[in-house]
């Protein structure tokens, strides 16, 4: 089929093999790419209730039909795995040239099972693979680990390596790609470091074939003109970090661990400040129009450091701390991005271990009370050092192991931080970060659009449920098609113009209908996931901290009275288990069903 190369590679580090799989086209049409089709191969690869870092956890790389269009904001791929958080179904995305080198190796994903005997580099040129030794590497940061690759092995490869946090299997350690893109959530770079697999490193030269290539130009042009609209300008211009400003005037902005909302500091690290007192560039993603993203440096009397900052690594590692001083927030950000850790839940991790050392509940005092505080904490986290190794394993098995009071207030969902939208108010982002399959993310369901702009429904639980549901399928479409969500006010019909493209491209007659219907099974698959992985109904939840609050709509009659009628919309039974009739209409019965449609 035009626009996949219809095959993916299975790499097995047992034994250092390595085989090529076809892809039907009926795989392809069900679950598109990105998010959807590395789901696919995660659920039939993967040995249900193994731990995380054993090596039958599969790790998986997958492009997207769009991939190598030159659609704008297409050059993304999505990294699938079972989460050392969550236990559950992880993913992360990136947006880089790795994606495309990745395509154009002739694989629309590669599946990594199995364990090296010793520290590798995964060569992939075209179908040529090679294991390269990484033990001069073991140990470098991220940067280091790029400059030293693109040295040996030429410029013309894309890298995805980890830091010493993933070498450490810091449960919340990423994938960083292309000089500073990082696949940052659910653990991804911990799977990567438990397999001894330092680095990918990818080159590929394969023709993307397009059925319609002329017509495919004329909305190429076309979407790159919207995405330069009004929808988009305020990332142009300012960056995600002027989301600081909006959420804390609307008392929405996580403050010293979610105990407050309105952070009184906020002004010195909002984005308006920023970019007047620290910006240095303008960066764009591979192959983006938008160029939400802003480089930021220091501009105190150490040496200067530079690091990309958007909304929410601003916030975990500042409000939701208790950190004020943009300096210290930008070395922070960059000194996560050097050992490859999230942001989001180091900052979360680090406002829990700050409350339970007030508490008495921590051995070690913690206080972020200097640049160097932090920075230190950060590091010992990392290389799971004293109180690091504690806080490695991240707020979900931190507090269970020191027990107390201390899950209360240990800010996750799953085992997944949470993001930086206080959603004590916000019910459709309550909701869909309670149900999320993920764990807490904010980008599986973009449930504050509908918070922000329906406030008239928030005393309506049915209404809210079957927009987040609504929401979740479409944000799956989104991931795996790839779009950038920043581009999603760009289409004036998202279903019938996106399916239009996928015609298009494919060659293949493809309907809004048929696509609404695979954000669907993309979510009911993940979900299936997780239900051979233990999953039961008291997992969709929110921290206590989020549910006894005074003046907020939230409690937990209410969250409870959404989940039921989600799980309606759904279709699924009242413990949020999947019906054989709801899996069967979305071609999803049994593990087998995956084994016998791939060849």
């Amino acid at each position: 089929m035009n626009g996949y190369n219809n095959k993916y590679l299975l790499i097995n580090l047992n034994n250092y093999s390595h085989e090529i799989h076809l892809l039907p086209e009926n795989i392809l049409t069900d679950y598109i790419g990105g998010t959807g089709l590395s789901s696919y191969l995660l659920y039939k690869y993967s040995s249900f209730n193994s731990d995380s870092f054993s090596p039958d956890n599969p790790l998986i790389f997958a492009s997207s039909l769009l991939t190598g269009t030159k659609l704008t904001t297409t050059s993304k791929f999505a990294i699938t795995t079972k989460s050392p958080l969550t236990n559950f179904i992880g993913d992360s995305m990136s947006s880089s040239h790795f994606a495309d080198k990745l395509k154009k190796t002739g694989f629309d994903a590669l599946v990594i099972i199995g364990k090296s005997k010793s520290n590798k580099i995964i060569k992939i040129q075209n179908s040529s693979i090679e294991f390269i030794d990484a033990s001069n590497i073991w140990g470098k940061t991220t940067s280091e680990t790029e400059k030293i690759l693109k040295k040996n092995l030429g410029n013309d490869f894309s890298f995805a390596c980890i830091g010493p946090a993933g070498e450490n299997l810091v449960r919340f350690a990423g994938i960083k790609n292309d000089g500073g893109r990082m696949a940052a959530r659910t653990g991804v770079g911990a799977v990567m470091g438990s397999k001894l697999i330092k680095a990918i490193a990818i080159h590929g030269t394969q023709k993307i074939n397009i059925a319609n290539q002329s017509e495919l130009n004329v909305i190429r042009k076309e979407l790159s003109i919207k995405s330069l609209g009004d929808s988009t300008e305020k990332y142009r211009t300012t960056g995600t970090t002027i989301n600081m400003s909006i959420l804390n005037r609307l008392e929405m902005l996580p403050t010293n661990n979610f105990k407050q909302s309105v952070f009184k500091e906020a002004k010195n690290i909002e984005g308006e400040n920023l970019l007047k007192n620290h910006y240095s560039k303008k960066a764009h993603c591979a192959n983006c129009t938008i160029g939400c993203e802003k480089i930021f440096i220091t501009n105190d009397d150490n040496n200067p450091t530079e690091s990309r900052l958007e909304f929410q690594t601003t916030a975990s590692l500042g409000s939701n701390i208790g950190v004020s001083n943009p300096n210290w927030i930008i070395r922070a950000a960059n000194l996560c991005d050097e050992l490859g850790m999230d942001t989001i839940s180091t900052g979360v991790t680090i406002g829990w271990a700050i409350e339970a050392s007030e508490k008495g509940h921590l051995n070690s005092s913690i206080k972020i009370n200097s640049e160097n505080s932090l920075l230190d904490l950060i590091k010992k986290i990392a290389y799971r050092d004293s109180i690091g190794d504690l806080l490695a394993d991240g707020t979900k098995l931190a507090s269970e192991s020191i027990g107390k009071d201390s899950a209360n207030y240990a800010m996750h969902v799953k085992g997944l931080e949470i993001p930086s939208y206080d959603p004590r108010n916000l019910p459709a982002l309550s909701l869909a970060l309670s149900v999320s399959t993920k764990g807490a993310c904010h980008n599986r369901a973009s449930a504050y659009d509908i918070d922000f702009n329906n406030k008239e429904i928030f005393n309506n639980p049915t209404i809210i449920a079957s927009k987040t549901k609504a929401s979740e399928d479409y944000s799956a479409i989104l991931d795996s098609m790839i779009w950038c969500k920043f581009l999603r006010k760009s289409f004036n019909n998202f279903y019938e113009e996106t399916s239009e493209i996928y015609s298009l491209i494919t060659g293949v007659k493809y309907d809004s209908e048929k696509l609404k219907k695979a954000g669907e099974r993309i979510n009911n698959i993940k979900k299936l996931f997780n239900i051979q992985n233990g999953w039961i109904r008291s997992d969709d939840n929110l921290p206590e901290r989020l549910l006894n609050s005074k003046n907020q709509i939230m409690s937990h009659s209410y969250l409870d009275s959404m989940i039921d009628s989600y799980y309606h919309f759904r279709g699924w039974d009242k413990n949020g288990n999947i019906p054989i009739s709801k899996l069967s209409e979305l071609n999803l019965n049994t593990k087998e069903y995956a084994s016998k449609n791939t060849l």
